[in-house]
Parts: C-alpha cells; structure tokens; sequence
C-alpha cells in the first residue's frame, strides 16, 4: 500500500492570465509569476512583443502562452480569456493590469479622450472579471488583482479621466470581492506610486525629482516592486485577504 505522501496528487499549476503583458509592469508580473511556478497567459494588442516574452520565460524553465486581444473591445477580450481556459483547462489568476493615459487638463480634455480611458482601464476589466469569475467558480479558487494608482486614490491634476477609471476599479473590486468571496475567490487592488516604465520615462526631471522627495523610502519605484506584490496576493497563502488596496509608493502618499 502507498504512502499518503506518494499517493496525493501534485498541487495544480496555476493558470494567470495576465493583460497589458507585452511591457512595463505587466511584463515584471509576468515574469515573476512564471518564476513562481504559474502558467502565465500573456494578454496584449502586438502580437511580437508577446511572443518574444514566452520565448523567454519558455526558455528559462517556465511556461507561457499568448492572448492577442484588445482589451477595449469586450468581444475581443471575452474570446481572449474563453480561449485560454480552453486551451489551458483553467484559470486561476486574472491580472488587469492594461491600461492607457490620455492626459490633459479637464477644461481641454475632450468627451473622447474621457471615454477612451474609462472604456480601456475601467470597463476592461469588468468585462475580464465577468468572465474570469466563471470559470474560477468551477474550481473553486481564484485571485483576481486590479492594478490601479495612486491617482485613483488622491487625485491628480490632468488626470481627471485616468484618476477616475482608476478610482473606479477600488470599487469594482470590493464588489467582485463581496461577490464571490464564498466561492474562494478574492479580489484585491495593487496602487502603484511612480514606477519607472515606458509609460513615465518622458516626464520632466523637475516632476522626477519631486516625487523622489515625497518618497518616504527616497527612491523610485521599479515594475519589479509591484511584480512583488502581485505574487503575494495571487499566492494560496493569501486566501483571507479580499477587498483590499495594497498601495505601492514607497510611502509617497501615507496620511
């Protein structure tokens, strides 16, 4: 007769997938995630980047696949995801990490501009949600993580669109979270600070160097900071924290 230990079944690798994946944070989340042993399904609109990205997490040991969706258009995303879990068998993990900026002040900030950010950093990922929490309902585990800012939480001027959908996510979240938490599935907000990406390298050195000297920890952030994060929160080990927003910003916002 076998033992128990060689008897059990080995613990299930855990399907991400993971949107906005092709650069910056989304990029350093997925690579973190490959490390930590999950499958990660890499969501973007350029079908290069992504397959450039799975050809290295592939050949560091990982294992990873790709989505090419637009995640502003609802089909394109609901077909991205049903895809995955077709091809995958599951989905453990759902990272909404895509987004976009269309920065101006709200007096010049156009309907369209409003929409077009609202549409792609909000409405996108309760489109990801709605489908995500279906098939994390079949087995009975999920961790669902909205990546906002700290825009969404104080404001910021010329961001009225960005810091809106962002704010938008925070409650999207605890509902998601209040939703299906008796289904094993938790739902959580990571807020990152300035985090050197692509998406920040053009700004001034003046607005640089102001935000290094609000930063309690006197650095800027890294994708890898958030990348961190994320592992935790999408860990079995973080099954009773829901609801929540992990803000990322090196103390740069703490009341």
């Amino acid at each position: 007769m076998a033992d128990s230990a060689s008897s059990s079944s080995p613990a299930p690798t855990r399907v991400a997938f993971i949107t906005g994946a092709s650069r910056g944070i989304g990029k350093a989340i997925a690579l973190r995630l490959a490390r930590d042993g999950r499958h990660v399904v890499l969501a973007a609109r350029s079908e290069g980047p992504l397959k450039d990205l799975a050809a290295q997490i592939i050949a560091s040991g990982g294992k990873a696949s790709i989505a090419v969706v637009d995640i502003a258009d609802s089909k394109s995303l609901t077909d991205g995801i049903t895809k995955a879990v077709a091809e995958c068998g599951r989905l453990d993990i759902l990272v909404n990490n895509a987004g976009i900026t269309k920065d101006n002040l709200m007096l010049r900030m156009t309907d369209e501009d409003f929409d077009s950010v609202i549409t792609t950093n909000l409405k996108s990922a309760f489109v990801a949600c709605r489908v995500a929490s279906r098939e994390m309902m079949r087995g009975k585990f999920g961790r669902i993580v909205n990546i906002a800012s700290t825009s969404g939480i104080i404001g910021n001027a010329g961001q009225a669109n960005y810091a809106a959908a962002k704010a938008g996510l925070l409650g999207l979240t605890k509902t998601v979270a209040r939703e299906f938490g008796s289904k094993g599935i938790t739902a959580n907000v990571v807020a990152p600070g300035y985090i050197e990406t692509d998406m920040t390298a053009g700004l001034p050195a003046e607005i640089k160097d102001g935000i290094l000297k609000m930063c309690a920890v006197r650095r800027l952030g890294v994708a890898d900071d958030i990348a961190a994060a994320v592992a935790y929160v999408t860990s079995d080990e973080a099954g009773f924290l829901t609801g929540q927003t992990l803000i990322v910003d090196g103390g740069m916002t703490m009341a």
